[in-house]
């Protein structure tokens, strides 16, 4: 059985359900962010850039796991990363790439 690239991870899903009022929390601030003027490709974007300089690989991975449930590319997520090698530096943008190929399938 393949497993589904848009399903959270297994240990998500454990933990909500372990701490269901921290679940909670979590969607409330989802639903307060989501308000403004931003579209959800934007904001999804941004999401993926913040994930990348705060070097949290869990976050990319929910990132653009949730960037290609609405469409967003490989190309436009390989931009984020490339414009984000200024700031972070050449080591941490590469282990950025390898976080969003751990989703996508651009591989050589």
């Amino acid at each position: 059985m393949s497993k589904d690239k848009n399903a959270a991870p297994p240990i998500h899903t454990e933990f909500l359900q372990k701490f269901p009022d921290l679940g909670r929390a979590w969607e409330s601030m989802t639903r307060a962010g989501e308000e403004g003027p931003l579209d959800a490709r934007t904001a999804r974007l941004i999401k993926l850039a913040v994930a990348i300089g705060a070097g949290r690989e869990g976050a990319v991975h929910a990132s653009v796991r949730k960037g290609a449930a609405i469409g967003i590319t490989q190309t436009e997520v390989n931009q984020v990363v490339a414009l984000a090698a200024s700031t972070i530096g050449l080591p941490a943008a590469v282990a950025a790439w390898s976080w969003s190929r751990d989703v996508l399938d651009d591989k050589p």
